[in-house]
């Protein structure tokens, strides 16, 4: 394939093409919402309470069906949630009766049997994420950072091409909060994954993103370009360029009072 031809594969990864959606008795709450994920891009969606985050994600996953405009996943239609895709929601959800391991390990046993393989890439996800020793642990046993960190392994047990992230963090303390991100950001570059990450923290999407949308009053706005340097160390936070992107992040958020 060459470089054009690859280039094309790329922008058509996932792409998001003049959507809009209404909620009964709402009114519009996404208008001509385009977008495009490259393989292996971060993408966060940032904006007010309200503004149409979560469910530009919903459509962007299919777990919304657009009034006008279309989503495509590899070239294909999307209009249900499909095997390419991992889900993190803001709560864990884990399933108390089963241990750390067999919740990560749930969505291939809803449809399969689960091999040896399935059970040591498992382990393996669990170790990238600090939690070797707690396999055989029971949720209730385990911190929130610990329980989000299950919830991150159990999405990618498939190997999606694509995870969908709705503020998964947003609960757990600054500390925890840093040293997870620090922790998924390996995670996905190691495995090729693409994010669509939806966040209120400016901090949290400089850190995390190649690209920052923001949204407002149901429109994306221009987004903005993360030119830092991977992997992503927790030093960088505290660096000039660093600042500057929030402060340009910052200065376009208070545009749209």
């Amino acid at each position: 394939m060459n470089a054009l031809a690859l280039n094309m594969s790329a922008m058509h990864f996932l792409q998001l093409d003049t959507l809009h959606f209404a909620y009964p008795n709402r009114g519009e709450v996404v208008r001509d919402v385009c977008l495009q994920l490259a393989p292996g891009e971060i993408h966060c969606l940032i904006g007010r309470s309200g503004c149409g985050k979560t469910t530009v994600l919903k459509l962007a996953a299919g777990l919304l069906t657009p009034q006008q405009g279309q989503v495509q996943l590899k070239g294909q239609t999307v209009q249900q949630p499909t095997a390419d895709m991992g889900f993190v929601f803001q709560s864990p959800t884990l399933l108390d009766w089963l241990s750390v391991l067999d919740n990560v390990l749930l969505p291939l046993s809803l449809h399969g049997t689960v091999t040896d393989t399935h059970r040591a890439y498992g382990e393996q996800l669990l170790a990238h994420m600090g939690l070797a020793a707690l396999c055989n642990d029971k949720p209730h046993r385990l911190s929130g950072g610990q329980q989000s960190r299950v919830a991150i392994a159990r999405a990618l047990i498939t190997r999606p091409a694509v995870l969908f992230m709705d503020e998964p963090f947003a609960a757990l303390d600054a500390i925890t909060r840093e040293e997870l991100q620090r922790d998924f950001l390996a995670l996905c570059q190691s495995n090729g994954t693409a994010v669509l990450f939806v966040t209120h923290d400016m901090v949290e999407a400089v850190y995390l993103a190649d690209q920052v949308s923001l949204m407002h009053q149901g429109r994306l706005q221009a987004p903005l370009r993360i030119d830092l340097p991977r992997p992503r160390q927790s030093a960088m936070r505290y660096t000039p360029a660093f600042n500057a992107l929030c402060e340009q992040l910052r200065h376009a958020m208070d545009a749209t009072r």
